[in-house]
């Protein structure tokens, strides 16, 4: 690896390796931050370093270092090893294990597997922030609006479709859990019959539904899955209203998704097309809202939990 000043000094400032021999390669995946394996003294580690102006999408690097510990604790996330307060960069333990290609999420065991870590998750004492996924899609929208990024014209379909959501649930709000909001395939890391769960950027006091349906429909569950993960996660007491709720999150996952595609059109350096990001998930989002029967989830959502 080309010799990086800035990343050699992060390095350094980690405890115990100012003078360590460090070897150090990149880790693929992620389009927020960079993230390296180091390996020093027989142990690996991956360090994490920031991408800029990350405090835009939402993420606060003290919350974020309470939950990954809390889910470490619970046997779910890799131990935190170090964190560097002033740059926002973690250090957590290596864990074995191979990301999940999508298409395995939708065999009953492997994703019974997942099921299995995330409901540990949701058991998880008390984190510092909350998760509303409808009030950070209007953050987003001032944020980028700020920024001098147009948002796209579907954001007022979209906002309408979220507001008839909320309202619904409003009725019969769900208890605020320990969640992790950014369930991506890349986020899942399987070994063998364990699945360890990472990155807890977005971690906060939320909806369980919305971790339900930011797995569904960012890893492109068919129907068929999404009923094996509502009986595993529900241990095969599922009712009308688990199904309602876990729909309309899948569109609030998408608006999420969408706006946050949109304010990383305004602070993000990577190579990423994130107009061609935020189009792609208002599409489905508005695709979605209009063939599903709303008005039917809408009412078997409101009934209590």
């Amino acid at each position: 690896m080309a010799p990086d000043p800035e990343l050699d000094a992060i390095l350094r400032s980690v405890p115990g390796w100012a003078d360590a021999e460090l070897a150090v390669e990149p880790l693929d995946g992620g389009i927020t931050n960079r993230n390296y394996v180091v390996r020093t003294d027989g142990q690996a580690y991956v360090l994490r370093v920031p991408g800029r102006d990350t405090e835009l999408l939402g993420i606060d690097r003290a919350n974020e270092l309470r939950a990954a510990r809390v889910a470490a604790d619970a046997g779910v996330g890799p131990e935190v090893v170090a964190f560097l307060p002033e740059l926002g960069s973690f250090v957590s333990r290596f864990v074995p294990g191979a990301h999940i290609p999508m298409a395995d999420l939708r065999v009953p065991e492997v994703l019974e597997s997942v099921v299995t870590s995330l409901r540990r998750l949701h058991t998880c004492p008390p984190i510092p922030s909350s998760f509303n996924a409808f009030r950070i899609v209007e953050t987003y929208f001032a944020t980028a609006s700020t920024r001098g990024v147009t948002v796209p014209a579907a954001y007022d379909d979209a906002h309408a479709v979220a507001d008839r959501i909320e309202h619904a649930l409003e009725v019969s709000p769900s208890p605020l859990t320990t969640c992790h909001n950014d369930l991506l395939n890349a986020n899942f890391l399987r070994d063998g019959d364990h699945v360890w769960i990472v990155d807890y950027e977005y971690a906060g006091m939320g909806d369980v539904f919305f971790d339900l349906g930011n797995l569904s429909v960012n890893n492109d569950l068919d129907d068929a899955a999404r009923d094996v993960l509502l009986d595993r996660y529900f241990l095969g007491d599922v009712r009308d209203r688990h199904r309602a709720r876990l729909a309309l999150m899948c569109l609030m996952s998408d608006f999420r998704e969408a706006m946050w595609g949109v304010v990383q059109q305004a602070i993000s350096t990577l190579d990423v097309d994130f107009v061609d990001y935020a189009d792609r998930h208002f599409a489905r989002l508005l695709g979605n809202a209009a063939t599903l029967p709303l008005d039917d989830l809408l009412r078997a959502a409101g009934e209590p939990i």
